[in-house]
This record gives C-alpha cells, sequence and structure tokens, in this order.
C-alpha cells in the first residue's frame, strides 16, 4: 500500500522532544520556539514570526489584527480550506467568494475588483499547492483601495514569487505544520508579520490579551489584560519536533521537488494527448512541491481513476469542496460572479501520493499504473 501521505520524520525529533523535557520548559516561547522563530525570520525575511498552535489560529489572528468587525466584508476564493473563511466570520464578517483561475487553482485576480465594496476590509490570497498568487496585481488592487492582505500561505513554505518567500508580500501570511504539510510538528503554525507596527498588537493577542511578552523581556513590572486576545502559542514540545524538520528544510524540499519532477516527467505523455491535465507553474513562481495533482477530463473519469489505483494500493484523493454551496456558505457568505470554473475544475482534481521518504520508484510505480489504466 502506497500512502497518500506520511508525517515527515528526519530523525532528531525525539531526541530534541526529550532535550525539551529534560529543560523543563514545555510550555510556549521556550529554547525550542525561539530557535523556529528566528529560523522563520531569518529564512523569510520578515519582520517577526509568532508560533501558533495552528495555520487557523494565525489566521484567527489577523481578523484581530485587521480589526474586523459585524458586517465587515473579506474577499478570498471559495477552493480553500474552512479554517479561511471560518476565522473572519468568527468576528461577524461577510465572506465574498470569486472565481479562480482554472491553471493555478488560485484566486483570479481580474475578478477581485468587482467584487469591493465600501465594507471590503481584506483581501486573503491562498497559495494553492504551494503556487503563488498573482501577488502583484492583489497588491495593485489592495493599495488602491487601502485593503489588508492577509496570504494564506499554509502548503506554501520556501515557495516563492518573483524571489520572494509566499507570506512576506502581503501584510500578514499564515503557515501550517500540520502533520500534512511539508514541514510538520502534528499541529502547529505560524503568523508571519511584515510590518514592524503589527508587532505589539499580534504579541499582546498571542497572549490572551495581555502584555506578558514586554513582562518577559522586562519591559514592564507586571502584565496586565491590554486587549482582546487569545492563547495562540504553539508547545515547546512541538516546537522541538518543528525545529528538526527546518534543519533538515532545504533536504526535504530538493526531494518532495525530484518526486514531483518524476510525476510530471512519467505523466507528461498523457499531458500530451490530453487525457489528463498536470500542475502548471507560472514563470514568476518557485513552488514546494506541497502536491502533484492531475485533472482528468471529467469527474466521473477522476472518481473512476480513483477507485483503481485503489485496487492498485495506491491512495489518491480529491481536494476541497467549494466553500459556498455549503450550509455554511449560504449562511455567511456569498458568491460574486460567476462560478465557472471553481466546481467543476475542483469536481476533477486527484492528488497522488507525495511525502519525504517516499523513494523514486513508488512514485514511479504510481505513473506505471496510470499509464496503464490509459492503456498507455
Amino acid at each position: 500500500m502506497i500512502p497518500f501521505n506520511k508525517p515527515c520524520v528526519t530523525g532528531d525529533e525525539e531526541a530534541y522532544i526529550q532535550e525539551a523535557i529534560r529543560n523543563e520548559k514545555l510550555s510556549g516561547k521556550g529554547e525550542f520556539g525561539k530557535k523556529c522563530t528566528d529560523w522563520l525570520e531569518a529564512r523569510l525575511g520578515c519582520e517577526r514570526a509568532l508560533l501558533t498552535p495552528s495555520c487557523t489560529h494565525a489566521l484567527e489572528m489577523t481578523a484581530l489584527l485587521t480589526d474586523i468587525q459585524e458586517g465587515d466584508e473579506v474577499i478570498m476564493p471559495s477552493y480553500t480550506f474552512v479554517s479561511t473563511a471560518n476565522a473572519f466570520v468568527l468576528r461577524g464578517a461577510n465572506i465574498r467568494f470569486v472565481d479562480i483561475s482554472p491553471d493555478t487553482m488560485n484566486i483570479d485576480p481580474d475578478l477581485i475588483q468587482n467584487a469591493i465594496t465600501e465594507k471590503t476590509k481584506a483581501i486573503v490570497a491562498v497559495h494553492y499547492a504551494g503556487v503563488a498568487c498573482d501577488m502583484d496585481a492583489i497588491m495593485k488592487i489592495a493599495t488602491n483601495h487601502d485593503i489588508w492582505v492577509i496570504e494564506d500561505a499554509a502548503q506554501a513554505l520556501l515557495s516563492t514569487y518573483k524571489g520572494r518567500p509566499l507570506g512576506t508580500i502581503g501584510h500578514f501570511g499564515t503557515l501550517s505544520f500540520h502533520e500534512t504539510k511539508n514541514y510538520t510538528c502534528g499541529e502547529g503554525g505560524a503568523l508571519i508579520i511584515n510590518s514592524a507596527n503589527s508587532i505589539q498588537h499580534a504579541e499582546i493577542i498571542q497572549e490572551k490579551g495581555t502584555d506578558r511578552s514586554q513582562f518577559l523581556r522586562g519591559m514592564v513590572d507586571k502584565y496586565t489584560w491590554q486587549d482582546v486576545g487569545s492563547s495562540y502559542i504553539l508547545s515547546d514540545l512541538n516546537a522541538a519536533y518543528l525545529y528538526a524538520q527546518f534543519e533538515n528544510a532545504d533536504l526535504i524540499n530538493e526531494e518532495r521537488l525530484r518526486y514531483w519532477d518524476l510525476y510530471k516527467a512519467g505523466l507528461q505523455q498523457l499531458a500530451g494527448k490530453n487525457f489528463i491535465k498536470t500542475p502548471h507553474i507560472p514563470e514568476d513562481c518557485q513552488h514546494n512541491a506541497h502536491m502533484f495533482y492531475i485533472k482528468t477530463e471529467k469527474e466521473e473519469d477522476c472518481t473512476q481513476l480513483r477507485e483503481y489505483l485503489d485496487g492498485q494500493g495506491i491512495m489518491a484523493v480529491p481536494h476541497y469542496v467549494p466553500l459556498h454551496p455549503t450550509n455554511a456558505g449560504e449562511a455567511y457568505s456569498e458568491f460574486c460572479g460567476e462560478d465557472k470554473f471553481t466546481t467543476s475544475e475542483s469536481d476533477k482534481i486527484l492528488r497522488l501520493p507525495l511525502f519525504y521518504g517516499m523513494g523514486d520508484e513508488a512514485v514511479t510505480h504510481v505513473v506505471d499504473r496510470i499509464l496503464a489504466y490509459y492503456k498507455i
């Protein structure tokens, strides 16, 4: 059986967790938490990185940082994970979905303009599969209308747009370290802050609305309740596991890219004959091989291929169900314009196994089984 995913393990995770236990600092902002945030800040070049219990929590922090209020509007794609919308709905926002570009499955920037009203507070750019949205176009629109931009870069650590790390182009970025991501600690995330003016507010929100961060730095004698916040801090046990991943980040990235390239080359003849479509990477983008998916010609083809691969011991899976037609989507959102691609394209996506340690032979085996299915 070839699973769809295996959580990444590099070898030092257990030793670092034991070290964290010996340090007797299991809660957040311990030695390993600092090592992880230092690594992120150095690697991404951001103003500040804050570790969070999940990307969901990081998104919730951005809703507080952008002061989302009842009746405000936030623009995003419907083809995303539910957390992208939930974070803002929790603050009373109305979600305005726009259609995607079928080549990348990312939000179509040409459609954002028509979704903007006087109530629009933010745009959320979701970098699907670690491939960048057209950030120049999105930032230009946001600047013209004085709108916040949040990058949902849950899948995109070490991906870039015109040489700039994803998560560092908008006002805020969010990362995920869930076990399905390239770099993991089981559950975890990070908030990327790209303006020094937002750091103090973010630290207060993360520390349950208090100025505890300033207290720990000796800047105040006592910490007190300053603002609305919550417990948005990752434990040092999780950070210890994560740091082992960061130490091997380039090795992990190179191996995943090799598997991705093997898939792309092996399936090229099917794509050339229009049996399937393989991912498109725009010229200005460097991706991180977060996933390799194929698109079949029709939805039923996707279902049949999935069932065939399952019978061959290969776990291939679909992805998001668009948010707008769901029960919650109908209650808290509206789709602006025509759903030309969001639903129809998402129905045809099948994600193939790709994980650190998978091995070239396993990738080749998956390719061979798909070729056999199409009798190539």
